[in-house]
């Protein structure tokens, strides 16, 4: 039913002062129980549905260790020895990933004991995109004045793992093509070239004694570093901006290796999970997920990290408030310019939101109209609002545990259990995401659920490299 209102008695029904005093809009009335069902039938996934999920997982990872034409890349990381928590040595790391990077200095003293100090360092945007000889001698001058400001002594050459979170072909240890550049980076002269040693040259230029022994994806830093503490560890995941993960496999297990017989039989493998279910063939892809698939950066890829990490979930919030809005189920059919852009609902608003239980939810008519712009904001939209962060979040949460659910039955762990380190400022601060993880793995292994360990895995990029760079040494 519809129904034509003035703005006096617009007023009144929202209980929401203004300063608008002219004009009329149309307001549908529905009923708020009414519009969470709906939404709720698009977003809730079912513990069948998690099996299913589930079960086509690991077979696109057994697909893609046979070989590389498959959706999940399944990338050997040429890491095939994990920590035992007894190794010592100090060690340069190298994180590079984004507009700032950092330098560190990790000192491993055994008995699983870590000492670290580090210098974040802003990429000036001409680096960014001039040829890779300018990057890379910027890269090799802050390594030389974080030496100089940390007294590090370099009499001896020292050895250093560089985290490049960039694509790379990865082909030894300390080896790797670029494949491309992103996240605003676009460096001529670099493409197909060894990133190794184009730092390797750059650091010779400043007569710098370091020698890159490790080349590190942030997802094997992850499960190296909490391996350095807890041995028991076989998978690291990121569920951050974006989201990824990496475990140990039998290297009998991955066909497609051509690189001889490894001692240890064990291959850290980077899946590149993001990319799960590109094809649409069993995950729960809704019309917002469409709608922000085509609207967005990589149309029909990284299918999976568009519906489980932080780059993404504010966007699809935005995109059902829109929804909503347009057909005048919520905030009286107004809307603003901030709801209205692309991007301007961050994920961090979710958690704002959600972290909001005050009794009329204060805080969330705050990021609605302060931040939003939304000009009325009745106590039932707030409601509405806060019921949608909540879907999009349990969703993503309960697609991130198939997920690891996924790697730890190809590993054949859930009877035996494991250790799950997972690093990423979704699962560190999104509130309620753990949990929402654990209820999922429940579902997924009933009581073999408590087998599996989620830790909370932080600074991959730094001490991850560094046990890399100590494994390569040893």
């Amino acid at each position: 039913m519809e129904k034509t209102f003035d703005i006096n008695a617009l007023r009144e029904i929202l209980h929401q002062n203004t300063t608008q005093n002219t004009g009329k809009y149309t307001y549908r009335e529905i009923d708020e129980s009414q519009v969470c069902s709906e939404l709720e039938d698009i977003f809730i996934i079912s513990p069948q549905r998690l099996r299913e999920i589930c079960k086509v997982f690991v077979k696109e990872m057994e697909a893609g260790l046979k070989s590389d034409d498959c959706t999940l890349k399944m990338i050997p990381s040429f890491v095939t020895n994990r920590p035992t928590g007894k190794e010592v040595g100090t060690y340069l790391a190298l994180d590079l990933g984004g507009t700032n990077f950092r330098v560190c200095e990790i000192n491993l003293e055994g008995q699983s004991k870590v000492r670290l100090r580090a210098k974040k360092f802003t990429i000036p945007d001409d680096a960014k995109t001039a040829d890779q000889t300018v990057l890379f001698d910027f890269l090799a001058e802050s390594i030389a004045i974080f030496i100089k400001e940390y007294n590090i002594n370099t009499d001896n050459e020292i050895n250093l793992g560089f985290t490049f979170s960039f694509p790379v072909q990865q082909t030894a240890l300390n080896e790797g093509t670029i494949l491309l550049w992103n996240k605003g980076f676009n460096c001529a002269n670099s493409i197909g070239k060894d990133v190794v040693s184009l730092l390797a040259e750059a650091l010779a230029r400043k007569q710098l004694k370091v020698n890159v022994v490790a080349l590190v994806n942030d997802t094997v830093g992850t499960l190296m570093s909490h391996a350095y503490v807890d041995p028991g560890t076989c998978v690291g995941v990121i569920l951050g901006t974006g989201t990824n993960a990496a475990y140990v496999e039998s290297v009998d297990a991955i066909p497609k290796w051509k690189g001889g017989p490894v001692k240890s039989n064990e291959m850290i493998i980077n899946s590149e999970w993001g990319a799960f279910d590109n094809e649409r063939k069993v995950l729960p892809w809704s019309k917002y997920d469409e709608q922000q698939d085509q609207e967005g950066n990589n149309p029909g890829r990284q299918t999976f990290e568009k519906m489980i990490s932080g780059m993404y979930l504010g966007e699809i919030v935005r995109l059902v408030c829109k929804d909503l809005i347009e057909r005048k189920i919520l905030f009286g059919g107004m809307s603003s310019t901030e709801m209205d852009t692309p991007g301007k609902f961050e994920t961090a608003y979710m958690s704002r939101i959600e972290r909001d239980h005050t009794s009329e939810l204060t805080d969330t008519k705050m990021v609605l109209q302060e931040i939003l712009k939304i000009p009325y904001v009745a106590p039932r939209d707030r409601r509405i609002v806060r019921r949608i962060c909540e879907l999009v979040a349990i969703r993503a949460a309960r697609l991130a545990a198939c997920g690891v659910a996924a790697v730890v039955t190809k590993m054949n762990r859930v009877d035996t259990g494991c250790t799950v380190a997972i690093d990423g400022s979704v699962y560190e601060h999104y509130p309620h995401f753990d949990n929402r993880m654990r209820d999922a793995l429940h579902e997924l292994f009933g009581m073999f659920s408590e087998n599996v360990s989620l830790q909370l895995g932080k600074d991959g990029s730094g001490i991850g490299a560094a046990v890399i760079a100590a494994l390569a040494d040893k």
